[in-house]
C-alpha cells in the first residue's frame, strides 16, 4: 500500500489530492451500523471478527474513504490486563475493578499477545482479504495515559479527578501502571502490524486535562517509548491527542510520521512549525457537519485551500463524528475532498 494516497501523504510525499478518512467513520450516524446494534451489543460486534469486519468496511463501501480503520476499542488492552470491562448505553465503558493502589497495579497481568487479541488479529486478516489492496487499513490503540485514566476512574470522567489525584499524590504508582500499559500496547500494535495493518494511530483522548509538564511526564514519555519500539518500516504512525494544538511540538519529539491536529489550531501554522518530515491530519470541527451544505463546503474548502501546496496532509476531523450528524453531510464533505486537486 506504499503507493496509496493515504500512505504517501502520511510519509509527506507529494499527492494529487489530500486523502480523506474520518475518526469514528464506522458508527452510529450510519443506519447500517444501527441495524447491527439492534441485534448485537458493542462488545459482541467488537469481539466477533466477521461482524467487526462488516462494520469496518461500511464507510469504505458507503462513503468512499481513502483508508479504513479497524472496528475495535481503545480499552481492549486494559481488559486483556485484567480489567473487568463492560459497555453501558449513555454511560460508556465501565471497569468494575478500578485500579487505585500499588496492589491493584501489581495484580494486572502481561497478557499473551496472540491469545489475548486473537479476535483483533483475525479481523485484520479478514478485512485485508476483503479490501484486496484497494485502500490501506489503519490499526490503533489507546495511549497509556488515556487507558490508565479509564482504569483508575472506572468509567468516563470529564475532569479525571481520581487520575489526577493519583499522579499528584502517588506518581510512582501511576508510572508503574503506565509502564505496564505501554509494554502491553507495544506488543499489541506490533501484533496488528504483523497481522497486516498498513498504518497505526495512537489515541490519547484525555491528554487535554494535563498541564504541559504532566503531559510530558505522564503521557508523552510513554507514547515515545511505544513509537520507538514499533516495527514501523513502511508503516506510518499517527499520533492523536485532544489538545494537540497545544502539545504538537512535544508530540513531534516522539517522531511520529503524522500528528493529528484539533480544530483550535491554524493547521498550516502548526505544519510549518513541525519538522519537515512530519505530516499533519485534521482538522475540521465535527460540529461543522451539522451545518448546511454551503457552510460545510465553505469550511472544508478553507482547509483544503490553506493546505493546497503542502506535502504531508491528510484531511480528517479534529475529533470523531457524533452519532446524530446526518450521513449525507459526512458524504458531502468527503466528496468535496475527493474532488479537490492540489497544485501540480
Amino acid at each position: 500500500m506504499e503507493n496509496s494516497l493515504f500512505v504517501k501523504a502520511a510519509f509527506s510525499k507529494k499527492v494529487e489530492r489530500p486523502p480523506v478518512w474520518m475518526m469514528r467513520q464506522a458508527g452510529r450516524f450510519m443506519k447500517e451500523y444501527r441495524a447491527f446494534r439492534e441485534t448485537y451489543s458493542f462488545m459482541e460486534m467488537m469481539k466477533n471478527p466477521e461482524l467487526a469486519t462488516e462494520v469496518t468496511l461500511l464507510p469504505v463501501d458507503l462513503l468512499g474513504v481513502d483508508a479504513a480503520i479497524m472496528f475495535s476499542d481503545i480499552l481492549v488492552t486494559a481488559e486483556a490486563m485484567g480489567g473487568n470491562l463492560s459497555f453501558h448505553e449513555k454511560i460508556g465503558p465501565v471497569f468494575s475493578n478500578p485500579v487505585r493502589t500499588k496492589k491493584d497495579v501489581e495484580s494486572l497481568i502481561f497478557p499473551e499477545t496472540e491469545k489475548a487479541f486473537d479476535y483483533v488479529f483475525k479481523m485484520i486478516k479478514l478485512v485485508k482479504q476483503r479490501l484486496n489492496n484497494k485502500i490501506p487499513l489503519i490499526g490503533f490503540a489507546g495511549s497509556p495515559f488515556t487507558v490508565m485514566s479509564y482504569l483508575v476512574e472506572g468509567k468516563s470522567s470529564k475532569d479525571l479527578q481520581a487520575t489526577k489525584f493519583l499522579i499528584n499524590t502517588e506518581p510512582e504508582i501511576a508510572k508503574l501502571l503506565l509502564s505496564k500499559i505501554a509494554k502491553v500496547t507495544t506488543n499489541y500494535l506490533n501484533g496488528q502490524i504483523e497481522a497486516g495493518v498498513n498504518a497505526i494511530q495512537i489515541f490519547d483522548s484525555w491528554a487535554n486535562v494535563l498541564s504541559w509538564d504532566d503531559y510530558d511526564e505522564f503521557s508523552h514519555f510513554y507514547i515515545n517509548e511505544i513509537i520507538q519500539n514499533l516495527n514501523r518500516k513502511n508503516i506510518p504512525v499517527i499520533s492523536f491527542c485532544k489538545g494537540s494544538s497545544v502539545f504538537a511540538s512535544k508530540m513531534a519529539q516522539a517522531k511520529p510520521d503524522v500528528i493529528s491536529i484539533d480544530w483550535n489550531a491554524d493547521l498550516l501554522a502548526i505544519k510549518q512549525q513541525l519538522p519537515q518530515k512530519i505530516a499533519v491530519q485534521g482538522n475540521l470541527d465535527p460540529f461543522v457537519l451539522y451545518g448546511s451544505k454551503e457552510i460545510i463546503q465553505k469550511k472544508v474548502l478553507r482547509i483544503l485551500e490553506k493546505m493546497r501546496t503542502e506535502s504531508g496532509f491528510i484531511f480528517n476531523l479534529g475529533h470523531g463524528i457524533m452519532p446524530d450528524i446526518p450521513f449525507e453531510n459526512v458524504k458531502f464533505a468527503i466528496d468535496l475532498v475527493k474532488n479537490f486537486k492540489n497544485e501540480s
